[in-house]
């Protein structure tokens, strides 16, 4: 599976898991990540396998898990049994990879629907309140065959998506568990401006816990819904070559999966986003992990 392009269903939010499944095969794609809620609507994990066994793919991510920030016992225990669905799910799936995006601060829990005391800011202790929620998670998803793969959100996000930001953050708080069971992920959009970035993917490589590797553009402006901000690559601010060479550098040697959330882009027909996203990785990606991987590229063969 070396660096096969995965299209990770965030990109194309209008279709269901069927027609997303559909639109990879067609685009050339032997990979998918779905989002969870494509698993609930296509009438649970057992019916999201068959759809992506018979198109002919494998799920190489779940997203998501995680949001284990919350302060009141009734909704720690609503996150954790969440979680517990969620690694269910990725297990019957096939994706045993499990996206974890930890959750931000109690004060912001109501930008995405949620409740929490809207005056705990205090990051420190919503850091906790995730460890402690990894320590009581760990040995369902090894039970599972699943991974925990923390996911650093770019620092604007931390008040109210995840009180991690840096590669570095999410090291540490995986250190106590086996690779086998916590991971990590790289996300271009994320962590492109962390001036340790190159320092901890090869710590992440030494440590066995690079479990997924994700690619979209930074864009300005930033969309007045930031959330909405990724772009496809080459059309933003992020060094692709860089990142990919050290990456593979690193060890990394699985599938890359493709999230962009853009207005434009989740709007417009899926085909085109599909062989968009395949030739601007053919681009710009790809040559650069099998470089440092000491492949032969399509170009350079040529």
């Amino acid at each position: 599976m070396s660096f096969e392009l995965s299209l990770n269903t965030g990109t194309t939010t209008t279709l269901d898991l069927r027609q997303a499944a559909q639109a990879a095969a067609e685009g050339g794609l032997a990979h998918i990540g779905p989002w969870r809620h494509l698993i609930e609507q296509a009438g649970g994990a057992e019916a999201s396998a068959r759809i992506i066994a018979e198109a002919g793919l494998s799920a190489t991510t779940l997203c998501r898990g995680g949001f284990l920030t919350a302060a009141e016992a009734e909704a720690r225990t609503a996150a954790l049994e969440s979680n517990r669905a969620a690694i269910r799910e990725a297990a019957i799936i096939g994706a045993n990879e499990l996206i974890m995006v930890v959750g931000g601060l109690p004060a912001a829990a109501h930008v995405l629907g949620g409740t929490g005391e809207r005056h705990d800011k205090d990051i420190a202790a919503a850091r906790s309140r995730v460890a402690r929620g990894l320590d009581e998670l760990v040995p369902y998803a090894r039970e599972h065959g699943v991974r925990l793969v923390l996911e650093p959100l770019h620092p604007m996000y931390a008040a109210d998506r995840a009180v991690l930001s840096t590669l570095g953050q999410a090291l540490d708080l995986a250190a106590p568990y086996p690779a086998a069971t916590v991971g990590v992920v790289v996300d271009t959009f994320h962590v492109w401006w962390d001036p340790q970035l190159q320092q901890q993917i090869r710590r992440a490589g030494v440590e066995g816990r690079l479990a997924s590797y994700q690619v979209c553009d930074f864009n300005l402006p930033i969309a007045s819904d930031a959330l909405k901000s990724r772009g496809m690559m080459g059309d933003g601010y992020v060094d692709f070559a860089s990142i990919s060479q050290w990456v593979a550098q690193a060890g990394y040697r699985g599938a890359v999966e493709v999230e962009i959330f853009n207005e434009e882009i989740n709007a417009q027909d899926a085909g085109l986003t599909i062989s968009t996203m395949s030739r601007r990785y053919a681009e710009l990606v790809l040559p650069h992990l099998h470089s440092a991987a000491g492949l032969i590229t399509e170009h350079s063969a040529s």
